[in-house]
């Protein structure tokens, strides 16, 4: 166990984490959850014994009792602000900044910048070494928005009233300092924060500033009103902003607490949390499974929208997968435990939605950065304003500092900064709920500039079940016999059509002989010893390539079963030069492929390809059917890559959909990564860029259809929120806006372009 001295500023919490990541080898993600009191490390059991990773958590959750307990930065903007110089600080000992989030839940996620095969977890509660944990914290920061926004409005209201019926000053006064303290409480603490750590100025310390000059100007009132709004706007976006998190918490709520699971004593409930891998769970009609899971006795439907988004029952039999969440709706079935409430399909998503938010838009990023030198303008122009007129023009100094406060207000860029990630988040919560799983604004940005969709064939245009459609032996060997020899070698290797050919010979209740011998040629076939002689089983290429000449007779039949879209097995003796036959084999299209293909260019797509291994007559009769604009046959995994390549080149931004395992290559170089059936595999969950939950095309065009509309709202808000702050700043200067009509278009502003982008929450495609 190595150790490092890392030089942390003092005093925050991220130490934590921080210590715990880079100061034992063989820790690999730290999570700090403040809301629940936890602590939470992720550690390769190879480097770090299970009681050692243990001491580790344990010895951390102490350490960041007083400091997670006592700060009152806790889930604010400026926390979130600990969570980027954390990043910094570990970058130096990575090579490369680590994956850090600040969830919306308060959770602190940290993530070292490699991959570790083996992974295990333990986790402690975050309590003082001598004391018990005490309870949770009581409100929440939107609560105690809530509370000072009244308590301003109160207070301004009151002040208001005083001076009205002319009470004694000092009882306005107090008054006003009420609202002043309430309705500047969080942008004061967040502003200043911000300003000490990073020598950055954001919007809120401008708000603050213009009120409190309005008050200096002998205008307390409009500055109360500024803060009122100011507060009001924060707490009306947390609101909001928050519909978008509690759309994806939804989802875990859905996952029942309990479970009925067999024990030695019968069947018994028992916390989710304490099931095993390997118990069996029962589940009755109306239930919601648990857990995920392999049905081992019954039959039943399940209702799977929750996880893929499908709106039909799918039927489950003894073998199938079961998902948590997911709701049994006919029979009982029995479930034996694959996965862990913590490593579900549903825990995934959550967690990878959530995190979605580290990966921002291009436009976000950008805005960003145009905030903070912005803000530095602002500021720099309102000092301009309050010094130059009176010095160059002589005119009152309260008149031009009014006005320049007007100006801190008016100019100020909150509607512009929120609209982007209110957008970005809602589009993600939306297909999150509809089993369209976007990793970040930065892929849902790219989606909806997509100009080709790239479809590899088998299981993505195809259902990805090829089924034996005839046997065509030579003379002297009968249709059993050679499906038997072919598949004595085909049962060694995990090819679609390989299985086929194995469960045809099943079928027929054949006895398949062992192999030896046995290699699979990338792009042609396999080859080995079956009954003590050498056999091939593969595609025409095989042939081409060893320069073995196929028969006329047998290449003419080849020819007119690829035509019908079949994809012909040869077998063949080498050493004695017999050829044994051959076998045919389709795959079914799905039936929404056609649809989905028209769907893609009324979306605007310009270009649909198709990409296979298969040949050139096999591929064209696809083609024909499904619509694409191209297709591209006898493709190995680097010509798809190629292809790719060359697709880009010639249209632009290019999406490789396929199932996220075989892909892989032409998956990672797509502009878009999209995999489909992601419910199904957690290879598909990390490679892809968006993953289609469900096994089903229609959630393609739905997602680029989301991923546009996103796109239109980010610059219908970019347009509003610039427009606004032109008419805003030139009715100052041109017509004599007042502070108080300043804020209202400001925050007003700021609240619209929000709620334009929650609209995305109910799109539907």
């Amino acid at each position: 166990m190595s150790t490092h001295d890392p030089q942390f500023p003092n005093g925050r919490c991220t130490d934590i984490v921080g210590d715990t990541l880079i100061g034992y080898d063989g820790v690999l993600e730290t999570r700090l959850d403040y809301e629940h009191a936890r602590l939470q490390i992720t550690y390769d059991p190879r480097l770090l014994e299970d009681a050692q990773a243990q001491e580790i958590a344990q010895e951390a959750a102490h350490r960041a009792w007083a400091r997670v307990q006592h700060c009152p930065l806790a889930g604010t903007k400026t926390c979130n602000d600990c969570a980027a110089h954390l990043a910094k600080d570990l970058a130096q000992f990575f090579g490369q900044p680590p994956k850090v989030v600040l969830q919306d839940d308060g959770t602190l996620v940290a993530r070292l910048p490699r991959h570790a095969p083996l992974t295990a977890v333990v986790e402690a509660e975050i309590t003082p070494p001598p004391q018990p944990a005490p309870a949770r914290r009581g409100w929440s920061k939107l609560t105690w928005e809530t509370v000072l926004t009244i308590t301003t409005l109160v207070a301004l209201l009151g002040a208001l009233a005083a001076n009205h019926l002319a009470a004694p000053p000092w009882v306005s006064t107090a008054l006003f300092v009420l609202a002043y303290a309430a309705g500047g409480y969080f942008g004061s603490i967040e502003g200043i924060e911000l300003l000490i750590t990073e020598r950055e100025i954001d919007v809120d310390l401008l708000m603050v500033v213009a009120a409190l000059g309005a008050a200096l100007a002998g205008q307390p009132a409009d500055g109360a009103v500024l803060l009122f709004l100011f507060s009001l706007s924060n707490t009306l976006q947390s609101y909001a902003l928050g519909r978008t998190r509690r759309a994806i918490e939804s989802l875990m709520d859905l996952r029942p607490p309990t479970a009925t699971v067999k024990t030695e004593k019968g069947w018994e409930t028992l916390p989710v949390e304490q099931l095993r891998l390997g118990d069996i769970v029962m589940v009755r009609p109306g239930e919601r499974f648990p857990i995920d899971g392999e049905v081992v006795a019954g039959t039943t439907e399940v209702d799977q929208s929750p996880i893929t988004g499908e709106s039909v029952p799918v039927l489950k039999e003894p073998g199938d997968k079961v998902f948590a969440a997911t709701v049994n709706t006919t029979g009982t079935v029995e479930v034996r435990v694959t996965h862990l409430a913590q490593e579900s399909t549903l825990a995934k998503i959550v967690q990878m939605v959530e995190e979605a938010q580290e990966a921002k838009a291009k436009t976000q990023r950008a805005l960003e950065t145009f905030e903070r030198n912005y803000a530095k303008f602002v500021l720099g122009g309102a000092v301009l304003l309050t010094a130059v007129p009176p010095l160059v023009f002589h005119e009152p100094f309260d008149t031009a500092f009014y006005r320049a406060m007007t100006w801190l207000v008016v100019a100020s860029p909150c509607a512009l900064v929120i609209s982007t990630p209110a957008t970005i988040l809602s589009a993600i919560a939306n297909g999150a709920r509809k089993g369209v799983l976007f990793k970040g604004g930065a892929h849902l940005e790219r989606t909806a500039t997509l100009e080709v969709v790239a479809f590899d064939k088998t299981g993505t245009l195809t259902v990805g079940e090829p089924q034996v459609q005839g046997v065509h032996p030579a003379e002297g060997i009968n249709e059993d016999e050679l499906l038997r020899l072919v598949a004595a070698l085909e049962a060694r290797s995990e090819h679609p059509i390989a299985r086929a050919l194995v469960h045809a010979a099943q079928q027929r209740g054949l006895e398949i002989p062992p192999s030896a011998d046995f290699r699979a040629v990338v792009g042609q076939g396999v080859q080995g010893t079956v009954e003590g002689a050498t056999l091939w089983v593969g595609n025409v290429r095989m042939f081409h390539e060893r320069e073995v000449p196929l028969p006329a007779s047998l290449a003419g039949q080849i020819t007119a079963l690829e035509a019908q879209g079949q994809t012909v097995v040869i077998a063949y003796r080498p050493e004695t030069r017999r050829w044994l036959g051959m076998i045919a084999v389709a795959d079914s299209l799905r039936p929404e492929a056609a649809d989905v293909v028209k769907k893609l260019h009324d979306l605007g797509v310009k270009h649909v390809v198709m990409l296979t291994g298969d040949n050139e007559q096999v591929a064209a009769a696809i083609a024909a059917k499904v619509g694409v604009d191209e297709f591209y046959a006898e493709l190995l995994p680097k010509d798809k890559v190629r292809v790719l390549e060359r697709l880009q080149k010639q249209y632009g931004p290019t999406a490789m959909v396929g199932d996220g395992v075989n892909d892989a290559p032409a998956l990672a170089l797509a502009d878009v990564g999209i995999a489909m059936g992601g419910a199904g595999t957690d290879v598909a969950l990390e490679t892809a860029d968006v993953v289609l939950m469900a096994d089903n095309l229609h959630h393609l065009p739905y997602a680029i259809g989301l991923a546009r509309k996103a796109r239109r709202v980010v610059w219908q808000n970019l347009t509003f929120a610039m427009g606004v702050i032109v008419l805003l700043v030139a009715s100052a200067f041109g017509a004599g806006l007042t502070l108080p009509w300043g804020v209202v278009g400001h925050e007003g502003s700021t609240v619209l372009v929000v709620l334009n982008g929650l609209r995305l929450l109910g799109y539907r495609g």
